[in-house]
């Protein structure tokens, strides 16, 4: 990581909340400060306190500071730790709205039609890219509700799909998860997993690989399976191999990719049509666990497409 990198990003948030006006005590005119505004925004129509603490990463005595002035002033009620908009934090909260698109209505006025999408479309990746350091990808016991929550996902969205449907007695029982179960979480949520598990001495299954709908376009599925890779190259596993569907066509994509080769059926699996495999060299040790994406780096391993020219290759098969 640059220092350029970082001053860069310095810069372009303190020019971002100057212009937005979030550092004032007046924001958007009115006689209040941002934090304060943008609570009224969030509660909306009601929340618990434990709700607003968890979405704004707030410190508890800070949050209840904040909701006592905005009770003062007669915008929010708070009891039996939920608050509430009053009638006239209703009015104050539409007014905000007002003057928020009013702004921004005038930001964009002042640019041409190809400034606004490229704008728009900035901040649309933008957002993409900081969703993506924001997840965390962990290993959790494969009998964990949300390692569960997502296969029961999974399995629903392939049952839809494939014109055959899909059993969920065909998911991987915990006590047959002889490798690592993953998940990530965004915010709190499971929005994806993925497991392995081992076929035979140095030889591992990627299985169960999936992302939620909310959470594609991320880069999320190539995050966990090189994590899994990773994971399975520091447990002593050299060759990893998966299966899927000829209908998943992302997932194809990904796998061959990431440098799998197609291979002959392995397994007995109805769903497994295509199969791949993958050699890996392991160059370090230790577990998976940490943010996706983020600052927290995996343990170093590497994984090589079978037959590519690099020191050390593997290029035997099981």
């Amino acid at each position: 990581m640059e220092v350029e990198q970082i001053g860069r990003v310095r810069d372009f948030n303190r020019y971002y909340t100057q212009r937005l006006g979030v550092l004032t005590d007046r924001y958007l005119g009115q006689a209040r400060p941002f934090v304060q505004a943008r609570l009224l925004f969030e509660i909306g129509d009601g929340g618990t306190l434990a709700e607003l603490r968890d979405r704004f990463d707030m410190d508890a005595g800070y949050l209840t500071r904040q909701l006592i002035e905005l009770d003062e002033q007669g915008l929010v009620t708070v009891r039996d730790q939920a608050a509430e908009l009053t009638d006239e934090g209703r009015r104050e909260c539409a007014e905000l709205q007002q003057r928020a698109d009013a702004g921004i209505a005038a930001l964009l006025g002042e640019l041409t039609a190809g400034q606004r999408e490229r704008l728009v479309a900035a901040q649309d990746e933008i957002r993409r890219v900081l969703r993506a350091g924001a997840v965390t990808v962990t290993a959790v016991p494969p009998a964990a509700a949300t390692a569960r929550e997502c296969l029961a996902r999974y399995a629903a969205e392939l049952d839809e799909l494939f014109p055959e449907g899909f059993a969920p007695s065909t998911l991987t029982r915990p006590e047959d998860v002889t490798g690592t179960q993953l998940v990530a979480l965004e915010e709190g949520r499971p929005v994806g997993c993925g497991l392995w598990i081992r076929l035979g001495p140095g030889v591992a299954e990627v299985r169960h690989l999936w992302v939620a709908p909310e959470a594609r376009g991320l880069g999320l599925g190539r995050k966990l399976l090189g994590r899994l890779e990773v994971d399975a190259a520091n447990h002593g596993i050299s060759i990893v191999r998966l299966g899927t569907h000829p209908l998943l066509t992302e997932a194809l994509a990904l796998y061959r990719g990431s440098g799998y080769d197609d291979i002959g059926g392995y397994s007995d699996v109805p769903y497994n049509q295509l199969a791949f495999e993958k050699v890996l060299i392991s160059v370090g040790a230790g577990p998976v666990s940490g943010r996706a994406g983020g600052s927290d780096r995996p343990p170093v391993a590497s994984a090589f497409r079978r037959g590519a020219v690099e020191s050390g290759s593997r290029r035997s098969r099981p």
